[in-house]
């Protein structure tokens, strides 16, 4: 899959049942599995065995004083048990222990791979936190099932079964007595198991909502400080907390009721087993080593009875969260190379829009009757208010949205009949907020190119984006760390090496989206120099609120409220009643203005 290579696909796990779907995960480590619980088995049954042997040894040295095993060969025969039971327990943890890893560490690597091929539209729905915490918390929640909660249930019914049939054995009557609460303990856990899900499903959904409002308050905690608004942040977080710890405790009350229920009812059995047992041994209907071997043998029927209850109600979890992290695995990737049209070579950069329409939501009109032309090597700028439409239609260039109505050719072929992944090669796209890794500026600089890259190839992009000279000024030049997303330069400073990115990426059409707002005139200029020698022969779409910035380019796109209401060159633009013109007025009167007010200051 891509540049990651999975064993199976995730997304053919997905089932109605859950169990059913949590087996098909398992695909490639049932056999691993399969033997954890083989060699629960043997354990369990070691275990029965010894206290089988505690029977013939009490009978027959005790009591019938009958001895057809030497005292050493008893001896050896415990010892031996005990081994197999330690050995093959050890074994059995250690191979669950192997498939959990083995199981969560495939799925956290595909859930990863799944996120970064989902679209944008799922992207820009779906809460940063709320994926954090199914990509971690659920699949170490899932983890825990596989490595104890599964193999704790197969334990419980192998001890109970072998036991059982050797209680059987021994004696039908004090067999069936040792049973007789089984089904009340089970309906109470089948009862809380239905709860308990529901509560821990409230309670991941609520951890969710206070990891986005972590995330959110840690990505913008410049904001909150320049504001002070950190007792404001702190309230909310603390409503947020509170909600989680109501919650949490009503989860926790679920689990605390089974203890009590299960204690009173287990303990009733056992007592009156052993008080029936005593009374069958004292009439002599039993043996005295029959009564010790059933003493230990009911134990592993009544207690882990009890603690399968637990693990039922614990195992709910486990459900709960194959359930939140297989609705992300769910969603359809955006398929990267579906397309018939693959040109080998680089595209020329002729663009038509015809009639296109897009809609986010049905009936909400996003982008309505769009249609202009664009020649190989123009630069098309577009002006309008925020929400006019003008990101949204550079976003249908890439496909990271798909047109609703129309259609677009690229080069005379109709967009959507390119691959995603050839398009977006041929594109390079600088985002209205700068975005930089918490890595070295060069691998910032270098991240869009899929070769290596010399550095004077990094250093030529850093000079068009007029970000060099600033570079060499730090300590350790290219090799300096940005901080997380590159806080520790100045939003200048940023936009020019997300700029340099994209001409070190050297496109054949270029999406310049406000790329110049966070810069100073005397920066805007060399950037506006540089770029205007790169954007020769290559097709330019600039989205920008200073008309300054667009003066020279080919065509001008006026837009409000989806539509295109004027277009021209500025000179053209200017003299025409409407935005533009009032746009290019205020801007002019407000430049004015301002050298007035540094020329008195001087």
């Amino acid at each position: 899959m891509n540049t990651i290579q999975f064993e199976i696909d995730l997304q053919k796990t997905i089932a109605k049942n859950r169990l059913v779907g949590i087996w098909r995960l398992m695909q490639g480590f049932r056999l691993k599995y399969s033997a954890a619980v083989i060699s629960l088995g043997v354990s369990a049954l070691a275990k029965t065995l010894t206290y089988l042997l505690l029977r013939y040894f009490i009978d027959s040295y005790f009591v019938a004083e009958v001895r057809t095993i030497t005292l050493p060969l008893l001896a050896f025969g415990f010892l031996a048990l005990a081994i197999a039971e330690g050995g093959f327990t050890f074994l059995s943890g250690l191979l669950s222990s192997q498939t959990a890893e083995g199981v969560t560490r495939r799925l956290r690597n595909f859930l990863y791979n799944h996120i970064q091929h989902l679209t944008f539209t799922y992207h820009s729905k779906m809460k940063t936190g709320e994926l954090i915490e199914r990509s971690t918390s659920d699949v170490d929640a899932l983890k825990r099932f596989f490595a104890d909660q599964a193999i704790s249930v197969g334990r419980i019914i192998l001890l109970f079964l072998i036991n059982f049939i050797a209680l059987l054995n021994l004696n039908v009557k004090l067999a069936l007595i040792s049973v007789i609460v089984v089904p009340l303990v089970l309906l109470v856990s089948i009862v809380l198991f239905k709860k308990v899900s529901n509560a821990y499903e409230s309670y991941q959904e609520q951890e969710a909502v206070l990891s986005t409002t972590l995330q959110e308050n840690l990505a913008g905690v410049r904001v909150v400080k320049a504001f002070s608004r950190q007792e404001y942040e702190m309230t909310k977080f603390e409503k947020d907390n509170w909600e989680k710890f109501v919650r949490g405790k009503k989860l926790l009350i679920m689990h605390s009721l089974f203890w009590p229920l299960s204690d009173i009812l287990c303990g009733a059995q056992l007592l009156v087993g052993y008080m029936v047992g005593a009374i069958m041994a004292i009439n002599g209907d039993i043996t005295v080593g029959t009564y010790l071997a059933y003493s230990g043998m009911v134990i592993y029927i009544i207690f882990p009875l009890r603690n399968l209850g637990r693990i039922i109600v614990q195992t709910s979890t486990g459900l709960v969260s194959y359930g939140r992290v297989m609705d992300i695995i769910k969603e359809n990737r955006e398929p990267l190379d579906a397309g018939d049209h693959l040109p080998k070579a680089n595209v020329k950069g002729s663009i038509e829009f015809e009639n296109v329409k897009f809609e986010y939501e049905p009936d909400d009109h996003t982008l309505e009757d769009i249609t202009f032309g664009v020649k190989p090597g123009q630069a098309i700028a577009l002006l309008g208010s925020t929400g006019s439409g003008k990101s949204t239609l550079v976003n249908l260039l890439p496909r990271f949205f798909e047109y609703t109505g129309g259609r677009i050719m690229l080069d005379g072929v109709e967009l959507n009949r390119y691959p995603r992944k050839y398009l977006r090669q041929q594109m390079g796209i600088v985002e209205q907020e700068p975005f930089l890794f918490s890595r070295s500026i060069r691998e910032n600089i270098t991240y869009g190119v899929g070769r290596d890259v010399t550095d004077s190839e990094v250093e030529a992009a850093a000079r068009a984006a007029a970000i060099h000279d600033v570079i060499l000024t730090f300590k350790d030049g290219y090799k300096t760390l940005v901080g997380e997303r590159g806080v520790t330069l100045s939003g200048g400073q940023k936009q020019r090496v997300t700029i340099a990115r994209t001409i070190l990426k050297n496109p054949r059409i270029l999406i310049l989206d406000d790329s110049t707002s966070s810069v100073d005139t005397e920066t805007e200029a060399e950037i506006r120099e540089a770029l205007n020698n790169l954007m020769k022969d290559r097709t330019t779409f600039i989205i920008a609120h200073r008309i300054q910035s667009i003066t020279e380019a080919d065509l001008i796109l006026v837009m409000d409220k989806g539509r295109i209401i004027q277009r021209g060159k500025h000179a053209e633009l200017v003299k025409q009643d409407g935005i533009y013109q009032q746009i290019f007025n205020i801007q002019t009167r407000i430049e004015v203005e301002l050298e007035k007010e540094l020329s008195n200051v001087g």
